[in-house]
């Protein structure tokens, strides 16, 4: 602070004896007595090398350079209340905002039940929820963009793995699913030999979300290249509709097909009983800002994770 010539104090001074005109009002609204404000005009004064004031009969007026600072005080003022009240506006909205992010199966599928379950208790919250490839959202939270990721383990970048904090949180089942139309012969069981000969529908090969489900697959010894594949669609929706059509069959996350397997729209299948998991994780930033809103969010997760939601 030693190199500039005032402080904020002694712009305070200024605007008040500008606001109310003589030294004894300015003294009574900045709650001073009258020498005491006088000497913070005269440590002023000798700062800047010049005066600032001007008595004649009673009456003060400002010099030239006294009109500059107080034009100048006024602005920086101003300034200063505009960065204070948005200081407090940010830390307030710091403890009501929480940003959420995750990719698609997860972000449609699951996160707006818990949202909508989490602010039945905090009416007060504003959560934003942002649906991106998991590469994105991992990034985001490295860089302090979004609040929690809950995202699919395996596809976070090993660039940022070791500097964001990884929580396991669920298993999410992929399953085969089969139109009504498909007769197995043993109940919700299929060999391999099985799967490879019947159509199968799968998402554009250009897909990061296709590319992430080839690995799972390949993870339980289902050989992608043996798949019968008859169509690429570029969307979850669109494949599950397809399968309700009768097009084919396709893996997708259950998430995705609660409602149409419980209302028995499709059917859907293991393949030799072997379940197909994949690990969904909860990610943050550790060095990150973290509100009580944040802290009671991801104790709701895991809370409904322990029941079962």
């Amino acid at each position: 602070m030693k190199d500039f010539l005032f402080n904020m104090e002694q712009l305070n001074v200024l605007r008040a004896i500008k606001n109310e005109k003589s030294l004894k009002d300015a003294a009574k609204k900045l709650y001073l007595s009258q020498p005491a404000l006088s000497l913070k005009i005269q440590s002023l004064e000798s700062k800047i090398a010049s005066p600032i004031l001007e008595r004649n009969k009673k009456q003060i007026y400002f010099t030239i350079i006294g009109h500059l600072l107080v034009e100048y005080s006024t602005k920086i003022l101003q300034l200063y209340n505009e960065a204070n009240h948005s200081i407090k506006y940010i830390k307030v909205l710091r403890r009501i905002s929480l940003i959420i992010g995750s990719n698609e199966s997860i972000g449609i599928y699951l996160l707006p039940k818990i949202i909508k379950l989490f602010c039945k208790s905090h009416s007060y919250a504003c959560l934003t929820l942002e649906i991106e490839a998991t590469h994105s959202i991992s990034w985001d939270v490295f860089h302090g963009k979004i609040d929690i990721g809950i995202v699919g383990e395996e596809e976070i970048p090993y660039e940022v793995v070791n500097y964001i904090y990884t929580i396991p949180y669920l298993d999410e089942e992929i399953v085969l699913i089969l139109p009504k139309t498909y007769q197995l012969k043993n109940l919700n069981i299929i060999t391999l030999e099985e799967l490879y000969k019947l159509d199968f529908i799968g998402l554009n090969q250009d897909l990061t979300e296709r590319k992430i489900l080839n690995k799972i697959l390949q993870k339980y010894n289902i050989k992608i290249e043996n798949l019968k594949t008859k169509f690429e669609l570029n969307s979850i929706e669109a494949i599950i509709r397809g399968v309700q059509a009768g097009l084919g069959v396709s893996f997708v996350s259950i998430l995705a097909v609660k409602d149409q397997l419980l209302s028995k729209r499709i059917n859907s299948a293991t393949i030799d009983g072997m379940r197909i998991n994949k690990r969904i994780s909860i990610i943050m930033n550790n060095k990150s800002y973290h509100s009580a809103l944040f802290k009671n969010f991801y104790t709701f997760c895991y809370f409904l994770r322990k029941n079962k939601f």
